[in-house]
C-alpha cells in the first residue's frame, strides 16, 4: 500500500504525527518528517508565515519527483494567537505550497488532522475571519476571546474552520478536480504524551472532557487508531473519497449528533434540478423509442 510512495508528515516529532510517520515507514514508504524537534528532515515552525514556503522548497529538494501523500498533523492547543496561525493559516499555507509536488504523483493524497472537539460550538467571529482568509481579523478575534477568559475556544474554532474549508474546497478543481483526494481525520481524546501532560493531567479536567466527548469505546482512546486512519487516507488504496470528515473518536460523534446530519436529504439548486429533469425526460424518451422499435 505504501511501497514506492513518498510522504511528508508535519508534527512528526511527537504524538499522532510521529505514529503516522512510523506507520508509513514500517509499511515501506519513504517519509519526510517535519517538526520543530530534533531528528526531523525539515525543521519548521508553521506559526511563522515565512515557514510554509521554506518547508515546500526543502520538500522539493528532498523529493524532486514529487510527493504521493501529505499528512498535516501539526497543531497546538494553546489559548493564544499562535494557535490560529499554526492550526489554520500555517497548515493551509503548507497544503497549498505542496500541491505542485502532489500533482507530480500518479496517485496523490492529502489529509489534514482536525479534532472531534470541533463538534462543540466555536467563536463565530474567529471562524469567519479564518474562512475569509483575514489573518489580522482572526488574530484580533482570538485576542478578544482571551481577554474574555474564553481562550480555550480558540483551538476548536481553528479546527471548525479547517473542517469547513475542506468541505468547501475538496470537491473543487484544485483538489478532486485535479485527482487529489483531500480529507480530514478527527481524533477524539487519545492517549498521547502531550495529552497526559496537559488536558488529562488533571483528573477534574479529564472528567469535563469525558462529558464533553463521550467515548463509549474508551477514554482516552488509543492514539494508534487515529494514526492508522491517517496512514490509510494518504495511501494509494484511498482512491475515491473526497472532502470527508472521518471521526476516529470512540463513538463521540454518533453519541452527540445521532442521526441529525442525515435527517434531511440534499436540497438541489434550481439549475441542477432543471438539468436532472431534462436528462430524465431524454432518458425516458430513449427508453420509449427502444421499446417501440420493430423487433
Amino acid at each position: 500500500m505504501h511501497r514506492k510512495r513518498t510522504y511528508l508528515v508535519t508534527g512528526a516529532d511527537s504524538g499522532i504525527g510521529a505514529l503516522v510517520a512510523d506507520r508509513l515507514t514500517e509499511a515501506g514508504g519513504t517519509v519526510i518528517r517535519c517538526g520543530i524537534g530534533p531528528g526531523m528532515e525539515i525543521r519548521a515552525d508553521l506559526s511563522d508565515p515565512a515557514e510554509p514556503a521554506r518547508l515546500a522548497a526543502a520538500a522539493e529538494r528532498l523529493a524532486p519527483a514529487g510527493l504521493d501523500g501529505v499528512a498535516l498533523v501539526a497543531g497546538i492547543a494553546e489559548p493564544s494567537v499562535r494557535t490560529v496561525r499554526l492550526n489554520y493559516f500555517g497548515s493551509l499555507a503548507v497544503l497549498r505550497a505542496l500541491r505542485p509536488l502532489l500533482l507530480r504523483s500518479a496517485a496523490p493524497r492529502a489529509v489534514l488532522v482536525s479534532s472531534a472537539s470541533s463538534l462543540s460550538a466555536g467563536a463565530t467571529d474567529l471562524i469567519h475571519a479564518c474562512l475569509r482568509g483575514d489573518e489580522a481579523a482572526a488574530d484580533r478575534a482570538a485576542e478578544r476571546a482571551i481577554a474574555r477568559g474564553r481562550g480555550a475556544v480558540i483551538y476548536r474554532s481553528t479546527k471548525i474552520a479547517i473542517n469547513r474549508w475542506v468541505r468547501r474546497h475538496a470537491g473543487g478543481p484544485d483538489w478532486a478536480g485535479s485527482g487529489i483526494p483531500l480529507n480530514v481525520v478527527l481524533p477524539g481524546i487519545v492517549d498521547t504524551e502531550t495529552a497526559r501532560r496537559t488536558m488529562l493531567g488533571d483528573s477534574a479536567q479529564a472528567r469535563v472532557l469525558a462529558e464533553a466527548l463521550p467515548q463509549p469505546l474508551g477514554f482516552p482512546g488509543p492514539a494508534a487508531a487515529a494514526a492508522d486512519a491517517v496512514a490509510w487516507a494518504v495511501g494509494a488504496e484511498n482512491s475515491f473519497m473526497a472532502g470527508q470528515l472521518i471521526f476516529v473518536d470512540g463513538g463521540a460523534e454518533v453519541i452527540l449528533r445521532g442521526e441529525g446530519p442525515f435527517r434531511r436529504g440534499v436540497r438541489y439548486r434550481p439549475a441542477a434540478l432543471a438539468k436532472m429533469i431534462f436528462w430524465s425526460l431524454v432518458s425516458r424518451a430513449r427508453r420509449t423509442n427502444r421499446s417501440n422499435a420493430p423487433r
